[in-house]
């Protein structure tokens, strides 16, 4: 039996993401230098993901 071809585009969404998680901003952030021990974690500014 096969399966439906709505149900098999959904086991392929791990695309790309355009929105960086908390902990990969913060990491960027500090590879640029803009973000030192201490600061909070809230409140972060806008980041773009490296090309």
């Amino acid at each position: 039996m096969s399966q439906h071809r709505s149900l098999r585009a959904a086991a392929t969404l791990g695309g790309k993401r355009n929105v960086l998680k908390r902990f990969e901003r913060i990491e960027l952030l500090k590879k640029r230098g803009q973000w030192k021990e201490g600061d909070r974690i809230t409140g972060l500014r806008k980041t773009k993901k490296d090309a």
